[in-house]
C-alpha cells in the first residue's frame, strides 16, 4: 500500500496486462493480468480508512478490465461492481482510478458515474492517437469515434467531468493527415491535461520494427503544436472555474508559501488558499472553496465552509 498523501491511499487491484499494443513492453515484463480478490482489496481499504485516509485511488495497468473472483470461481466482480463495493465502505469520501483502457470502458462502468457520487468527475483515459489507421497499427482495439462516444456518454451524466489522456506523436507511418485527425479529436473532446511524447521504439515490441521515415524535427513540431493546444485548453478550463465552488481535500501547507494551505479538487487541480489560524485543523478534511484566481496550473480560492 502506498500513499499519495497522508489522506489519500493508492490501492493496487491488479498487475500485468492482457493487451498487445504494438508499442508497449509491459505484457512481456509483467505477464498476463492477475486480479486480486475483492475481499482482499476491501480489507486493505478498510485499514487505510482506519488510519485516516478518505480518498482512494484504485491502480492497475488496465483497471477497468478487472474481473475479481468472489466467493466461488463462478462469482466474478467486474470493475463497476468493485467501485460500488468501495463506495459502500464507511469513511471513503472520494474514489479515483488509473489507468483505464478505452476498449474496456463498458456501459456498466459509465452507469456507475450516475450511481456513485464518491467517484470523482475526473478521468484519465489514454487514447494514444486520433487516427483510426494509427490506432489499428497500435492494436488499441477501438476507433476515434468509439472513444468520443464513451466521452459523450460520460458527459451526459457528468457534464463537468475533467478528461486527461496520453498521446503518442510520430508513431511509425504517421502522416500529416493522421496527425490532423489526432488534433481534431483533441479539439472535439477538450482535454484538461495530457501526457504527450514522441514515439520511442522499445526493443522487443512489434512497433520497433516498423518503417519510420518521418524526420525527427517534423515529429518535434507536431508535439509542440499538440502541447500548445492542450495548454490553451488547460488555461481556458481553469478560467471557467472562476467564482465556482469546489470541494477540496486539504493536504497541508502550500509548497510555494508555507503560510498558506493547499488542497486538491475532484478534477485533480491544486488550490492554494489562506486558511488563517485554522489551517492546521483543516488538514485531512473536505472543505468548500470559492475559486478567486485561475493560474496556469493551479487555482487560488477562499474558504467557505469547513466540516
Amino acid at each position: 500500500t502506498k500513499r499519495d498523501s497522508v489522506y489519500a491511499g493508492l490501492v493496487s487491484i491488479s498487475v500485468g496486462c492482457n493487451n498487445s499494443c504494438t508499442f508497449c513492453i509491459v505484457p512481456q515484463l509483467r505477464g498476463k493480468e492477475k486480479d486480486r480478490r475483492p475481499g482482499e482489496i476491501l480489507s486493505e481499504i478498510k485499514a487505510l480508512v482506519e488510519d485516516g485516509v478518505i480518498e482512494i485511488t484504485l491502480l492497475g495497468q488496465n483497471v477497468n478490465a478487472y474481473r475479481g473472483v468472489m466467493g466461488g470461481i463462478s462469482e466474478i466482480a467486474d470493475f463497476a461492481l468493485l467501485i460500488e463495493y468501495v463506495a459502500a465502505l464507511p469513511g471513503v469520501e472520494r474514489i479515483r482510478f488509473t489507468t483505464s483502457h478505452p476498449k474496456e470502458f463498458t456501459q456498466r462502468l459509465v452507469d456507475v458515474y450516475e450511481r456513485v457520487p464518491a467517484l470523482v468527475s475526473h478521468l484519465h483515459l489514454p487514447v494514444q492517437h486520433g487516427s483510426d489507421r494509427i490506432l489499428m497499427a497500435m492494436k488499441r482495439g477501438y476507433t476515434a469515434l468509439e472513444f468520443k462516444s464513451t466521452v459523450k456518454k460520460l458527459r451526459a451524466i457528468r457534464p463537468d467531468i475533467s478528461m486527461s489522456s496520453d498521446f503518442i506523436v510520430g508513431f511509425p507511418g504517421e502522416t500529416e493527415e493522421d496527425f490532423n485527425k489526432m488534433m481534431k479529436l483533441i479539439t472535439d473532446v477538450g482535454f484538461d491535461t495530457s501526457f504527450s511524447f514522441i514515439f520511442s521504439p522499445r526493443p522487443g515490441t512489434p512497433a520497433a520494427n516498423l518503417p519510420d521515415d518521418t524526420p525527427h524535427d517534423v515529429k518535434l513540431k507536431r508535439l509542440q503544436h499538440l502541447q500548445s493546444v492542450i495548454e490553451e485548453n488547460v488555461q481556458s478550463i481553469s478560467a471557467r472555474r472562476l467564482n465556482t465552488v469546489q470541494r477540496v481535500l486539504v493536504e497541508g501547507p502550500s509548497k510555494k508559501d508555507p503560510t498558506e494551505y493547499m488542497g486538491r479538487t475532484e478534477c485533480n487541480r491544486i488550490v492554494n488558499f489562506d486558511a488563517g489560524p485554522q489551517g492546521q485543523r483543516l488538514v485531512g478534511q473536505m472543505i468548500d472553496v470559492r475559486i478567486t484566481e485561475a493560474l496556469p496550473h493551479s487555482l487560488r480560492g477562499e474558504v467557505l465552509t469547513t466540516d
